[in-house]
């Protein structure tokens, strides 16, 4: 019996035969012959595929077999170039027009697999409204300035050619390296298949881009968005920038070198009676504190505590530097100040895992403004304060050792009680001689790095005095510089900022006039404008959109005015911001300060790129007329 697949062939071969087909309609005569051509294949023992070659009536296309993608590919862009495929589409669609805004990528190497994602979902979307008959333009664009960029074209210098480097120089090589980097990455979206207007990108480096710029932030300036102040921001030595919370990364399995140290407390007339025995009769009586940046030491104005926490003064045993593993010295202490709760962490750190017995307990409340101290090391005596609710027991002392000019919480404490921001560190992370002010006879900190040697001696310093209680190394989350991939320091600067507080809630309320896919994305950005109350918007490079402020060159007092912002803004737009660079200052000013152009000089620093790209909605969507604003869709990640 013949199985079901060839009695269906057998019937075909039957019909066909009967009807005289031979792959194609054909007279009977065909048939006939096919049907002979058939007989004698099977007398002739012809292999069984050869059987049914000429019998079975197949569809025939003009589509290749196989893709050929490598040759085909090529051939069908050109096709939709030559033919304007996509201008045409948009200029005879008669729906109503989309458009999706395109974040930029950055101009500074070869595409990957993000990139390749973000743009072809960004082409199915556009092809699916453009199918459904809308008017779809898409402006492609590129984020050019920087400082990826700008380390990239100092790393192909010589020694010779950066010593004759002019920031004008600096900015052309920076250019070409952004331009040349463009045109690659373009050519590959093109390759991708990915429809828009490639013959006229937006460039965050063109004139009319940047002019838009200025005037968002002349437009902020006015709203009174815009300020200046010397805070401590996150630094990075290796980069010699300020960088913004997102330029960070925070891996994992970093190790600080943490210590625990007792500051001298003395004996004042406020010093509360019930601590008075423990500065007595050759006691000595020592806060506690601890810290994982030893380097921070120098810049310490104050010791924080919360007032509603309970504090103990314990005693330490004699010998107890021999299991701690630290000298003594003048100011080794008798006893140690320290929260109640974490006074068997502190035993447990110098190695008395018996415990330390607690001779006394007192509320913050009671030492807050009453204690002071003299530092270990510097000449310069300090109060305890209070502070804020980021003083717990979970770790540490309980006592905060505070620097205004290294740490947020720091200098927000040193705000409360007027104590200076002191940061003796330069652009290159290394200790100034402001840091020798006052500083114990024999040793020296200036030129040293703060991440590195200047750290260590700091530690050396506070042992040679019997100060140090334990140093040990601890493994945290530390923030990295996102392009060097090297540690950042908290460094008080003269900075610009954007307050994020005073527009707060549009911002919020703007978010939540959008629709999000998926909704988790609306909670995260909430957070992030929430939890944010400014942003150091100010960059010490050269390869940027320049703040456009003046110094007047005996004061140092900031000229920026909705006047002169407009100005630049024209400026700007005509020539580019290359002209801050290259103009001179009578030319950047209106002209009727022309008399006064010799008293002001133009500042140096220019904005964070971040600022380049969240303006693109002016320098974009609102200035082409092509396009509507606002955007229906934006499509990043």
């Amino acid at each position: 019996m013949l199985l079901p697949k060839w009695r269906f062939l057998w019937a075909m071969l039957l019909a066909r035969s009967a009807l005289g087909f031979s792959g194609r309609l054909a007279p009977r005569v065909a048939g006939a012959r096919s049907s002979a051509v058939f007989r004698r294949a099977i007398s002739e023992g012809v292999v069984e595929e050869e059987r049914y070659k000429n019998t079975v009536i197949l569809p025939e296309t003009s589509f290749s077999q196989r893709a050929n993608a490598v040759k085909r590919e090529p051939e069908i862009q050109a096709y939709w170039q030559e033919k304007r495929v996509y201008e045409k589409l948009w200029e005879k669609a008669t729906g109503e027009p989309f458009t999706l805004h395109d974040g930029p990528p950055y101009a500074n190497g070869d595409l990957h697999i993000g990139h390749a994602l973000n743009k072809i979902l960004k082409d199915i979307i556009n092809k699916f409204h453009t199918l459904k008959g809308r008017k779809v333009r898409y402006v492609p664009g590129w984020d050019c300035h920087g400082l990826p960029i700008e380390l990239k074209v100092l790393q192909t210098l010589k020694k010779d050619e950066k010593k004759d480097l002019t920031p004008p120089k600096l900015r052309e090589k920076a250019r070409d390296f952004a331009v040349e980097t463009v045109g690659r990455q373009k050519e590959s979206f093109m390759r991708y298949g990915v429809w828009g207007d490639w013959e006229d990108p937006y460039l965050t480096l063109k004139p009319e881009y940047e002019a838009a710029q200025i005037g968002v932030f002349g437009d902020m300036v006015e709203k009174g968005h815009i300020y200046r102040g010397r805070k401590p921001v996150h630094w990075s030595p290796s980069s010699r920038t300020a960088l913004a919370e997102a330029e960070l990364e925070y891996p994992e399995g970093h190790k600080s070198k943490s210590v625990y140290a007792a500051f001298p407390v003395k004996d004042t007339e406020t010093l509360p009676a019930s601590l008075k025995p423990f500065v007595a009769d050759g006691n000595k009586l020592g806060v506690g504190i601890w810290t994982t940046t030893p380097w921070t030491l120098p810049a310490n104005m104050a010791v924080a505590v919360n007032e509603k926490l309970e504090y103990a003064v314990v005693e330490l045993p004699d010998g107890w530097q021999e299991s701690a593993g630290v000298q003594k010295g003048k100011d080794t202490p008798t006893h140690v100040l320290c929260a109640t709760d974490l006074v068997p962490s502190l035993a447990k750190a110098i190695g008395m895992d018996e415990g330390l017995p607690i001779q006394h307990t007192l509320l913050g409340a009671e030492i807050s403004g009453k204690v002071s101290y003299t530092h270990p090391f510097i000449d310069r005596e300090s109060p305890i304060v209070t502070g804020g609710d980021y003083i717990t027991t979970e770790s540490g002392t309980g006592m905060v050792h505070t620097a205004p000019g290294h740490g947020q919480e720091d200098y927000l404490t040193g705000l409360k009680y007027n104590l200076e921001p002191l940061s003796p560190v330069d652009d290159a992370g290394r200790f100034t001689g402001e840091a020798e002010e006052g500083l114990l006879e024999g040793f020296s900190l200036a030129g040293l790095s703060v991440v590195g040697d200047g750290n260590d001696k700091c530690i050396e310093i506070t042992n040679s005095t019997g100060a140090l209680l334990r140093m040990e190394p601890y493994e945290h989350k530390y923030p990295y510089d996102w392009r060097t991939k090297k540690p950042t320091i908290f460094r008080a600067t003269d900075q610009w900022f954007a307050s994020v507080e005073s527009f707060r809630d549009d911002a919020l309320k703007a978010i939540e006039s959008v629709k999000w896919v998926p909704g988790v994305g609306q909670n995260r950005i909430t957070s992030f404008v929430s939890g944010r109350s400014e942003w150091c918007i100010s960059r010490q490079r050269t390869w940027g959109v320049p703040i456009p402020v003046f110094y007047h060159k005996e004061t140092g007092e900031p000229l920026l005015t909705g006047e002169t912002i407009k100005h630049v803004q024209d400026v700007f737009r005509e020539h580019g911001s290359d002209a801050w660079f290259t103009m001179d200052v009578k030319d950047l000013l209106p002209a009727h300060m022309a008399a006064e152009a010799d008293q002001y000089e133009p500042g140096r620093d220019t904005m964070d790129v971040w600022f380049d790209s969240g303006t693109s909605w002016a320098g974009v969507a609102e200035a082409r007329g092509t396009l509507t604003y606002p955007v229906d869709l934006y499509l990043e990640g």
